[in-house]
């Protein structure tokens, strides 16, 4: 019984990380989307790389920017209250495994470039 409680507390944590890392794609996903346009185009070209790749994307994100800019703070802001519930109410018996430490410093990497393309995306809107 106790081995069945413990795989079913191993099963939440998971579903946690993975649940605040797929928001924070999602997010990411979506302030790329709105940044498309006009931010990232500029970005790239003021180092020195071509951006024309993204002229698909472009037109397809163009008439729907300010919805992919409020779907990317959506998704961002809930994959940062994920991480921080998660990380709140983790409490690890002594030589235990809780969770994967490589998916917190991911999601936070990914939580801050999708907040940066977001704010730029809103900003070239």
């Amino acid at each position: 019984m106790t081995d069945e409680i413990r795989d079913v507390s191993r099963v939440r944590e998971t579903t946690k990380e993975t649940g605040a890392l797929l928001l924070a794609i999602g997010g990411l996903a979506a302030a790329f989307g709105a940044a498309s346009c006009c931010a990232v185009p500029i970005m790239l070209g003021s180092i020195g790389l071509s951006s024309a790749w993204l002229a698909g994307v472009a037109i397809f994100a163009a008439p729907h920017r300010m919805a992919l800019v409020g779907a990317a703070v959506v998704c961002l802001i809930g994959a940062a209250t994920v991480l921080v519930r998660y990380r709140r109410a983790l409490a690890c018996a002594p030589g235990a495994a809780c969770g994967n430490p490589a998916v917190t410093p991911l999601v936070i990497g990914v939580l801050t470039l999708g907040g940066m393309l977001a704010v730029a995306g809103y900003l070239f809107a």
